[in-house]
């Protein structure tokens, strides 16, 4: 929950003047609601794509303050994020909502972000491959495993945002890895291909790191988004694997 009309308007300026000169690598802004279409608007011609914070997961109804995902898609999204830990953790969405949101969010022809991700009391208990695991479980259970050669899957360990800590390259492959295995174990080919995420404290300094592991495919980014050139400095690092 950032921005104003005219910071937007600078912001995207200067992601779009620096968009790295490569087919490896995609970018993807996501804007708050109100300001969709005009950053649509902004994009259209770029490389780069437009995604949502978030999407109801009912696609029309009595649902006052809620976006359908055909709204989105109506705007110009192509991406929408499901499950984000402050949507888990401040308000309350559950495992079994977060899945439903995922298939609201295919059936308007959007890409869902799913994001997954333990707490730090969870991590210290050991419970981290429990917890992914679970939020998992779920969206495989409503969605099916080729459901996600339509999605992309973002881990964000919960004690790394916005805290300045961030998992080691090494604790972050660990999870990645176990990800694609539970996907593995009902299709090898989707496992392969789903792009899976990094969410957590991500920076130009340590970004290289992070991407140059064998099953992290990019990042979901937080507070270096803020910043153009923040932002561009990931995206070169990513360039640079």
């Amino acid at each position: 929950m950032h921005g104003d009309e005219a910071g937007n308007r600078e912001l995207v300026a200067g992601i779009l003047e620096g968009v790295p000169a490569s087919d490896s690598v995609s970018l993807l802004v996501c804007p708050p609601y109100p300001y969709l279409a005009s950053v649509a608007s902004q994009l259209a011609g770029s490389s780069v794509q437009l995604g949502a914070q978030n999407v109801s997961e009912h696609d029309k109804g009595a649902f006052t303050g809620e976006v359908a995902p055909a709204m989105l898609h109506d705007v110009g999204c192509r991406y929408a994020i499901v499950g984000h830990s402050e949507r888990r953790t401040l308000y309350g969405e559950s495992s079994a909502q977060v899945a439903d949101k995922m298939a609201a969010a295919l059936a308007a022809g959007l890409v869902p972000i799913l994001c997954v991700g333990e707490t730090l009391d969870e991590r210290e208990a050991g419970s981290t491959e429990q917890v992914v695991g679970e939020q998992l479980a779920a969206a495989i259970e409503r969605n099916g495993i080729a459901a996600f050669a339509s999605a992309v899957i973002a881990y964000e360990p919960v004690w790394a945002i916005g805290t300045g800590k961030t998992a080691t390259p090494e604790q972050a492959q660990d999870v990645h890895r176990y990800i694609r295995s539970v996907l593995a174990e009902q299709d090898a080919a989707v496992a392969e291909n789903v792009q899976i995420l990094y969410g957590g404290s991500v920076k130009g300094d340590n970004a290289a790191g992070l991407f140059g592991m064998p099953d992290i495919d990019g990042g979901l980014i937080g507070g270096a988004s803020l910043k153009a050139a923040d932002f561009l400095a990931i995206a070169r690092a990513a360039t640079e694997i």
